[in-house]
């Protein structure tokens, strides 16, 4: 059973409802969209399914362009006149019936005037429409099958485009964590840690650690090695290290040189 109905007049933007159809068939399925070029089968009694759609539809897209009141019958009069017209009748059909009917205005189309319209079809003015125009064409018919996946929840259920949105977002979840896996930052502010009867405090950031109260020789970057122990009395004192084991270890042993009374 078809979801949605696409109504439309020959000699007035056929084409678009035709695009139109199409992509929702694409959203949805071609079981939920009626159209009826493509959705009644060789042989078929087209009156008879062309009711019987619409009298098992949930809503109806009434496609209009700026032809559709204009477009004359055999007899030479405007076509919507004709109480057999099938445009009108399958409009008709669903106002009875109170199904959902979306006027879709095409390129430029005015809203309904309801003067033009038969006495059967006169709330088709009143119903809210939604807009298709050439250069939109992606963004205007993605926002009216938005509307129906709404409107109709039977149809949302099958929304595929929906359904690829959220296994994107799925498989965007599941990869976040491999991505931030070994990338870790620590700051000074964040993380402080003692080692007492080492190389002293370690504080700061993976990418230039900082050390504090040094307890022993310590490496922190590249060149030559440089062992400056500072005495002061006895022979306890600070060596700092600077530079990494490439190259020439120095040495530096110096006590603190008194002033001589001579610099009073």
């Amino acid at each position: 059973m078809p979801d949605v109905f696409v109504n439309y007049r020959t000699g007035d933007e056929e084409s678009a409802a035709a695009l139109v159809a199409q992509e929702l068939t694409r959203r949805f399925g071609a079981e939920r969209i009626f159209f009826a070029s493509n959705s009644i089968e060789a042989g078929s009694r087209y009156p008879v399914e062309l009711i019987r759609a619409v009298e098992e539809c949930e809503a109806l897209l009434a496609v209009i362009g700026p032809r559709w009141a204009e477009v004359r019958g055999p007899d030479g009069r405007p076509a919507l006149e004709a109480e057999q017209d099938w445009t009108r009748r399958e409009i008709r059909t669903a106002l009875e019936r109170g199904v959902l009917v979306i006027p879709v205005l095409v390129g430029k189309a005015t809203r309904i005037d309801r003067t033009v319209l038969p006495h059967d079809l006169v709330e088709l003015a009143d119903c809210q429409y939604r807009r298709f125009d050439h250069r939109n064409v992606e963004s205007d018919v993605a926002a009216l099958g938005d509307a129906l996946a709404r409107l109709l929840p039977e149809l949302g259920a099958v929304d595929r485009d929906a359904r690829a949105v959220r296994e994107r977002a799925e498989a965007k979840s599941r990869e976040k964590p491999v991505a931030d896996t070994g990338h870790t930052r620590m700051r000074t502010r964040d993380v402080e840690q003692r080692v007492r009867g080492g190389i002293g405090n370690l504080n700061g950031d993976l990418s230039g650690t900082f050390v504090n109260e040094p307890q022993g020789p310590v490496n922190t970057g590249r060149g030559h090695q440089y062992n400056a122990p500072h005495f002061e009395g006895d022979n306890s004192g600070l060596q700092f290290t600077a530079g990494d084991n490439n190259g020439t270890v120095h040495q530096r042993f110096e006590r603190e040189r008194r002033h001589s009374d001579d610099g009073r």
